[in-house]
């Protein structure tokens, strides 16, 4: 798959789908690649060009040294979208995706027509939690945190039934670089968004699992409160909502997107 060479961060990236369909961004969450919407991958590809990419510090992207801040990682959309002469898109991303695309929304609307927003929030406290969840990482390696990280994922009793996914997504996690893991949790670390939310514009779908622990439904529905006009959903799942309720997610997307604004 290409590589964008931008400022200071080579993005692996991969686009597919009808060229003459409009372009959906998939962002992806902390300490995963964007391997992680392969449960999405083909149905969304036949309604639009899908153009997933490593996050900076993630996957096949570069690891620039940190630490990383959200502009950064909006920035660095904006670099990719030019990189590929597009103009508006859609923008999905989950938990520090989400907070990529809130930043896209607020910085740079001219270049989002429609945003999701899933599993995520303006504020993911309290900062100390990422502080040491980045020592730890950088001093212990990534696979200490894979079990507990992971756990959080996806609801337990889905996990117990899924044993051959879950352990995919623990070799996502830990095949993650630590310094890039960790330079990624100060960028969330320091992002604070809810004073500013509400000035986004964009039609916004808000995603929520009523069992996600990192960012639970009341942060779904705080941003939901101060997005005018925004759309809430709350499906049965925790952190990964679009791992653990494929079809309930890809449809929600593909409705969503496709409806015209009146």
């Amino acid at each position: 798959m290409p590589h964008a060479s931008l400022k200071d961060v080579d993005l692996h990236y991969a686009l597919a789908g009808d060229q003459s369909a409009p372009v959906l961004v998939l962002s992806n969450s902390l300490g995963t690649t964007m391997d992680m919407w392969q449960p999405q991958l083909a149905e969304l590809s036949s309604h639009f060009q899908v153009l997933r990419y490593d996050t900076r510090g993630h996957g096949q992207s570069s690891v620039p040294q940190g630490p990383y801040s959200v502009a950064q990682l909006g920035e660095d959309v904006i670099g990719l979208l030019d990189h590929l002469n597009l103009d508006r898109v859609h923008f999905c991303g989950l938990s520090m995706g989400g907070i990529t695309g809130m930043w896209l929304a607020l910085n740079h609307a001219d270049r989002i027509h429609k945003l999701v927003l899933s599993n995520t929030a303006a504020y993911i406290g309290p900062p100390e939690n990422w502080t040491n969840r980045a020592a730890t990482v950088q001093k212990d390696g990534m696979a200490s945190i894979a079990d507990s990280v992971v756990a959080r994922w996806l609801t337990p009793d889905y996990a117990q039934a899924h044993a051959e996914q879950v352990e995919v997504l623990k070799a996502m996690l830990a095949s993650t670089p630590a310094d890039g893991y960790a330079a990624n949790c100060i960028a969330v670390r320091d992002n604070d968004l809810r004073q500013e939310v509400g000035g986004i514009r964009a039609p916004t779908l808000v995603i929520s699992g009523t069992g996600d622990m990192p960012t639970p439904p009341s942060d779904g529905k705080f941003l939901h409160s101060q997005i005018q006009g925004s759309e809430y959903l709350e499906l049965d799942a925790a952190h990964l909502s679009n791992q653990e309720q494929v079809s309930s997610y890809t449809n929600a997307l593909i409705k969503f997107l496709s409806v015209t604004p009146a």
